[in-house]
């Protein structure tokens, strides 16, 4: 089981290219950012998370931009979106964003998403609530033709476009893989459908052999090879018992978290965590 690590990257955290460096030098796999655009001040949507939005939600970089700054100083860290909030974007500008930064990195992103949970944040995008994820399907196929055809065009509800040419293509072969955060029995439909593994959250008390056991029985009832599939927990706990739980388990990667803070606390956290590596 790898290693990595996820953040809120923005303004007053620890700079996304330092960050890469300290991990790469002391082994981590991987580093995952999340994504929010903006936050509307005025919203009924409640926060999974609790009653108080944090306000490193309305603080975040641009994931892309915070991971190519990663790319650029690291050589074999892998860069991961945790997540992008696919349903609020443009696929075709986002299939360029994810080629271009797997190309440039030589192949190491990793497309962490999601649908997302904050109705303002997408009628904003101009994406409603109730369809993000049929338009979030089209967009994954979609880009899979834009990243894997030469002369790609598909032709959906949501995402529409003729026979065009999109280069550069990918590095990974066929393309970099597809991650899908969440933890209900749709979200594991969907990953055996459409995706090549699986983001879920720690926070909710993630028994790694059950939902193993979960995954694996919608893969074979799907006809989908496990071995296809990946599981990387996201904000996994720094407890060694817990995390060799996961290792038993076959979870195939731990995101451990770290905090939106300084370069100061955000370094003692990493030497805290040193011996979980």
């Amino acid at each position: 089981m790898q290693i990595g690590a996820m953040i809120f990257s923005t303004d007053y955290t620890i700079r996304t290219d330092e960050l890469a460096k300290e991990l790469e030098t002391r082994g981590y796999e991987s580093l995952f950012v999340p994504e929010h655009t903006h936050i509307p001040a005025s919203r009924t949507s409640a926060w999974p998370g609790g009653a108080e939005l944090p306000r490193d939600y309305w603080h975040t970089y641009d994931p892309f931009v915070a991971l190519s700054f990663a790319a650029a100083v690291t050589t074999t860290l892998k860069l991961g979106t945790g997540i992008c909030l696919l349903p609020q974007r443009d696929a075709i500008v986002t299939a360029k964003s994810v080629a271009s930064l797997d190309h440039m990195s030589g192949g190491r992103f990793i497309f962490g998403i999601g649908g997302g949970w904050n109705k303002e944040e997408m009628a904003h995008h101009g994406t409603a609530y109730e369809i993000r994820f049929a338009r979030m399907k089209e967009q994954v196929l979609a880009m899979k033709s834009l990243w894997t055809e030469e002369e790609a065009q598909f032709h959906g509800q949501h995402v529409s476009f003729d026979a065009s040419w999109a280069h550069p293509k990918p590095v990974q072969n066929p393309h970099p893989p597809i991650l899908l955060g969440g933890e209900t029995d749709y979200t594991l439909r969907r990953i055996v459908d459409y995706c090549d593994g699986w983001l879920p959250r720690a926070r909710h008390g993630f028994d790694a052999a059950e939902n193993m056991a979960r995954l694996r029985g919608f893969a074979q009832e799907a006809g989908r090879d496990m071995s296809s599939l990946s599981v990387s927990v996201f904000g996994a706990p720094a407890d060694a018992g817990v995390l060799e739980s996961y290792r038993e388990a076959g979870v195939d990667r731990a995101l451990l978290s770290l905090p939106a803070a300084g370069r100061d606390e955000v370094l003692r956290i990493l030497e805290r965590y040193q011996p979980l590596l």
